[in-house]
């Protein structure tokens, strides 16, 4: 029997900023002048974002007094420290998470927690031992033999990551339970460098967490609409190694994020699913939705020029990146949650994909009854 997604939970830091906020936050974080300034604006303009989370006040606040995390200077400085972040990070996180699991599980009864067999934590945000692998198992509560698995530091594709480990788990076992939560903190790791690179990077990135119930088909404890998983396909671009990537530094965790990216989906997605169909012996005719990480607007754009989609395809995506930016490795499972929601897809199949440092491309092929 097949493995599926029985419900899916969201959360957000209580911050609801405004796009236009940040931008005016960013202005004064660079010190840019007119001509700057309208450039910046024009990106945030088009970014198709309205409204992103944090966990840091500041974006929204109109002078540097009211400044909470950063320095109440004009220039930030002395600017935090990757400690100082990741600092925030542990305080933070575990609150979030705990909310998504509990908006995951809301329709459950009160015996599903001890059911639980798996936990899989995904994060590229933030990391510490004891980390919040175990902070769930202590706070929610689990069982303390729950088996536990991070995956962290692959970016905005890991949750397809743990979907995939949790398929495999819940075939080997049909008895098994996987609770995933991914927790991405991302506007933590803001860069002030004043470069196009930082500003693109700076006009997307939010904070969020997504819980997710993963079941073999034949136990579901679920009664109502869910996604079946059906097939999963990986493979990484190696001409675009450098276009996106992730590293530790002195001032948190700095982010490669070039003008390439979408130029180079556009360029490979097409032949890409060709071969994700071509191993699962199926034809592009079968598919009938999409779910496409929001990674920013381009990038969605360069999906559906390359696979001749109409915009609406990608509807869910556009939303939520509308309502909340890009979370990272939270935000294909937000898009899911919205299709969840809607129950309008039913007996269709359903291909996501999401992209990542490598460049990496994670796709898989859902189904939803």
């Amino acid at each position: 029997m097949d493995s599926c997604i029985s419900a899916i939970g969201i959360a957000n830091p209580d911050n609801r900023i405004a796009q236009n906020d940040i931008y005016h936050f960013m202005v004064n974080a660079f010190g840019l002048d007119a001509t700057n300034a309208a450039r910046l604006k024009s990106i945030y303009d088009h970014s198709g974002i309205d409204y992103r989370y944090s966990v840091i006040p500041d974006f929204g606040a109109s002078d540097p007094s009211q400044y909470t995390f950063f320095k109440q200077s004009a220039d930030l400085e002395p600017f935090p420290g990757t400690k100082e972040r990741l600092k925030l990070y542990e305080k933070e996180a575990i609150a979030i998470a705990i909310k998504a699991v509990k908006n995951c599980l809301a329709s459950f009864g009160d015996d599903i927690l001890p059911q639980i067999t798996h936990l899989i934590t995904v994060s590229c945000t933030g990391m510490h031992a004891p980390g919040i692998d175990i902070e769930l198992v202590e706070k929610l509560p689990l069982n303390r033999d729950t088996e536990r698995t991070c995956i962290n530091f692959m970016g905005c594709y890991g949750a397809i990551n743990a979907l995939k480990v949790s398929d495999y788990i819940c075939r080997a076992n049909p008895e098994a339970k996987v609770l995933i939560v991914s927790i991405e903190l991302c506007t933590l790791h803001f860069q002030k460098n004043n470069t196009l690179d930082n500003w693109v990077a700076n006009s997307l990135f939010s904070d969020g967490a997504a819980a997710v119930l993963v079941e073999n088909t034949a136990n579901r404890s679920g009664t109502g609409t869910y996604f079946s998983l059906k097939n999963f396909y990986t493979e990484f671009v190696t001409e675009a190694r450098d276009d996106m990537g992730w590293h530790v530094g002195n001032t948190g965790f700095e982010m490669i994020l070039t003008s390439k990216v979408s130029k180079q989906i556009k360029k490979h997605i097409g032949a890409l699913m060709e071969r994700f169909l071509h191993k699962v012996k199926m034809d592009a005719g079968q598919i009938t939705a999409y779910a496409v990480h929001p990674g920013g607007r381009k990038i969605l754009e360069a999906v559906e020029i390359a696979l001749d989609l109409p915009e609406e395809s990608n509807a869910f995506a556009y939303q939520t990146l509308q309502e909340y930016g890009n979370m990272s490795s939270a935000t294909i499972l937000f898009v899911l949650q919205k299709m969840l929601a809607a129950q309008n897809l039913k007996e269709q199949k359903i291909m996501s994909f999401a992209f990542g440092p490598g460049l990496t491309v994670e796709g898989m092929i859902l189904e939803m009854h």
